[in-house]
């Protein structure tokens, strides 16, 4: 029997009525990533969001075997792309932002904030020049703007903590609260990242656990928990103050913070970060070519601990 945790996982959350999107969750096995469509049942318009560019960082490769699923998706339920989006640049996957916004036409965004994210990896690259995502992105989302997909509102709520410019989008019922929360047996995602800070982490959980207990939380990751080998990434906010083993109802927020930060203490670099990020804040784009017609990422060394 093949394990859950290792298999591309799909799964429909549907629509509860008027206002509340259609969303397909597709796991995505090598990085334990959740990806998302989010559609419009009435106008089938529709959102990518956080979709990877499957990344070998043992061989240095890239593939798109995640985003042909993203797009096989798509063109099965009859969907229209309307929007490419990320909730924040990724450290442990490599967005297909750019090759997604090329095949289907569709404006890619992000947080405003991710210039601030940019300037941090430029001096720990030491690439001064290297990334303008106001030049790789058509939008860069305020705490507070909404857009449309198809006939649904969508509202930008600023979710510091994992990075500091990390936004969750909120489309009626649905929430995609990316790297703050997992899911309630698993707890809450890492801080430690330069940037982050356990603190604003705590806060933006706090906001998303203030909307309405009906509100479907889906996650940026999971790994599976620990009475669990299959991969789940939808709660809704009451499931998550009921049963969420960092942050449910009661929880202390400074017994929280010294938790996260013992925690996050222990844990290494994600593998892919030091390549993804190159990459993330460029939009999903490669470094330009060099003269040979490769391109090339560049390592920083004795820069973590």
């Amino acid at each position: 029997m093949s394990d859950p945790l290792k298999s591309r996982v799909v799964r429909h959350s549907p629509s509860t009525g008027t206002g509340s999107p259609d969303v397909w969750g597709i796991y995505e096995p090598d990085t334990g990533s959740i990806q998302y469509i989010c559609a419009d049942p009435v106008t089938k318009k529709a959102a990518l969001i956080d979709v990877a560019w499957n990344f070998d960082h043992r061989n240095y490769r890239f593939s798109t075997e995640s985003m042909d699923q993203v797009l096989d998706l798509v063109r099965e339920n009859g969907l229209e792309v309307e929007w490419v989006l990320d909730t924040h640049p990724h450290a442990d996957h490599v967005m297909a932002s750019a090759h997604l916004k090329e095949r289907t036409g569709a404006p890619n965004a992000i947080g405003a904030l991710v210039p601030e994210i940019a300037k941090i990896w430029a001096d720990l690259y030491n690439l001064p020049e290297a990334f303008d995502p106001e030049r790789d992105f058509d939008r860069l989302f305020e705490e507070g703007e909404t857009f449309r997909i198809g006939e649904l509102d969508v509202k930008i709520m600023l979710s510091p903590g994992h990075t500091l410019g990390s936004i969750t989008y909120l489309c009626g019922d649905a929430a995609f609260v990316h790297d703050t929360l997992m899911q309630p047996d698993v707890g809450t995602s890492r801080s430690d990242f330069p940037g982050g800070k356990t603190s604003e982490l705590w806060d933006s959980i706090q906001d998303i656990l203030a909307l309405p207990g009906n509100t479907r939380l889906f996650v940026g990751h999971d790994y599976g928990g620990p009475d669990r080998d299959e991969p789940m990434w939808e709660a809704t906010v009451d499931e998550h103050k009921a049963h969420n083993k960092h942050v449910k109802d009661g929880t202390d927020r400074d017994d929280y913070i010294k938790r996260r930060q013992e925690r996050d203490a222990t844990l290494p670099l994600p593998d892919r970060i030091l390549a993804a990020l190159q990459v993330n804040l460029r939009g999903g784009r490669l470094p330009p070519a060099e003269d040979d017609g490769n391109h090339y990422l560049k390592l920083p060394v004795n820069r973590f601990d």
